[in-house]
């Protein structure tokens, strides 16, 4: 029986991946009811990018990730979640709180119609989530961070912005005027699933699947920045909608991924905050109040003198010969960054786990550790300079939440292995960083 449960368990996980799962299956009364699909989601988003990386390495001879672009991509999706620690979700609790006071319809909870027009209506709404996100610069700082990679597998799907959210859930209040928050709650989650799978570049084509629905040929023109890709195929599940509004193209030419101007930079707030820190220092070089504002609130190309949305006549040219970014750096800081990495990462999934157990120091103290560690594995795969003093005392705040209890091992057989090799990594930062300084003090003599 258990086995039973735990198939279709399975079954259920793997279909919700795809959106197959049936308005029987995942229609809910209450709230507390509804699953927390993503976050079970877990293990399939492992095993399909693992798959991806067997399949891509057959298939074409060379890795379809790096370490440096897919660890990036990863700590965007872990920070993307940290603000889930302490708030609820900014899209639920807008909705739930329309739906309270201002519904106009009680559409029934049991009924297959309510649950496809929630599904057309989160879709729908998705699109212009997603269009906005585009044409309006301060809403753009957010979502470019998706897009900042310059490869495009399925690491990327998890490149995701720590601040999109705060604007999001605008854009969802209308559905909230006659569909049942269940019915939000299973959809939002299901759209954003859906959208893990297209981001590759195997599957070249679905034939005539991609008349309806998005699909990685479409969705690949989405995360272009040739001239013809741009602001193209905002679609979540159905591509219907980019056909019905003019925002449609087909794949053509090569697809060279990323933004129009790279950041060549693996730092992670530097990727999620860079763009916001650029409309800043914009605005400032004008003099009149609504240039100012159109930094912001017009789209990304625009300049004076041309219509809301600019043009892209000053984009850097794109040939099709463009090398993403990969600087080289030694195979050992390579298995270094990868096992410090897995650590923060198994101290990030006990912090979601035990999140009611934990006091609000506790959380914070423990979500600033993953960020601090995040950042400091950025500045190691960016070469940067400081990264042996940033790594040095990184490896200080880790020795010391291990010496509290604060940590645990990833198998608690390997408690003193992982204690001994923290020990040795801050011996190694505290010896660089003592070498640097001397360094610096010939130079200076």
């Amino acid at each position: 029986m258990a086995e039973a449960v735990q198939s279709d368990s399975v079954s259920a996980g793997i279909r919700s991946m795809f959106f197959l799962l049936t308005p029987n299956e995942t229609s809910y009364q209450r709230m507390e009811d509804v699953p927390q699909y993503v976050q079970q989601a877990t293990p399939f988003f492992i095993g399909l990018m693992v798959l991806e990386m067997v399949v891509g390495l057959l298939k074409t001879g060379s890795p379809v990730v790096t370490i440096s672009d897919g660890l990036t991509s990863v700590s965007c999706g872990m920070i993307s979640r940290i603000p889930l620690l302490f708030m609820r979700s900014c899209e639920l609790t807008a909705y739930m709180y329309v739906w309270d006071r201002y519904r106009l319809l009680e559409l029934p909870w049991d009924s297959a119609w309510t649950w496809w027009l929630a599904f057309m209506g989160v879709d729908f709404c998705y699109y212009w989530v997603h269009r906005v996100a585009h044409e309006v610069s301060i809403i753009w700082a957010a979502h470019q961070v998706h897009h900042s990679s310059e490869y495009y597998n399925l690491t990327t799907a998890l490149r995701q912005s720590l601040t999109q959210q705060f604007t999001s859930w605008i854009f969802y209040l209308p559905l909230a005027l006659i569909a049942p928050p269940t019915f939000f709650a299973v959809h939002i989650q299901l759209n954003l699933l859906y959208q893990f799978w297209i981001h590759t570049e195997l599957i070249r084509t679905l034939g005539p699947l991609e008349w309806v629905f998005n699909t990685p040929k479409h969705h690949r023109v989405h995360h272009g920045r040739n001239v013809y890709c741009i602001d193209k195929n905002y679609g979540g599940i159905l591509i219907i909608w980019d056909r019905l509004f003019g925002t449609f193209a087909e794949e053509t030419d090569k697809v060279v991924f990323g933004l129009v101007c790279p950041i060549n930079t693996f730092e992670i707030l530097y990727t999620q905050l860079h763009y916001y820190v650029y409309l800043w220092k914009r605005s400032t070089t004008f003099k009149s109040i609504g240039y100012k504002l159109s930094t912001f609130f017009k789209g990304p190309s625009w300049s004076p003198g041309k219509p809301r949305l600019g043009d892209h006549a000053n984009n850097p040219k794109v040939t099709g010969q463009e090398v993403p970014h990969d600087p080289s750096w030694p195979l050992p800081l390579q298995v270094y960054v990868v096992i410090h990495f897995l650590l923060a990462l198994g101290a990030y999934h006990d912090l979601f786990e035990n999140k009611m157990m934990l006091s609000q120091l506790t959380m914070l103290a423990m979500t600033m550790y993953v960020l601090l560690t995040l950042t400091s594995m950025g500045f190691i795969m960016d070469q940067r300079p400081t990264a042996a003093f940033l790594e040095m005392l990184r490896c200080v705040v880790m020795v010391t939440m291990q010496r509290y209890g604060c940590m645990k091992p990833l198998l608690s057989s390997l408690a003193v292995p992982t204690e001994a090799f923290v020990s040795l990594s801050l011996l190694f930062w505290a010896l660089q960083s003592f070498s640097q300084l001397l360094r610096i003090k010939k130079k200076a003599d």
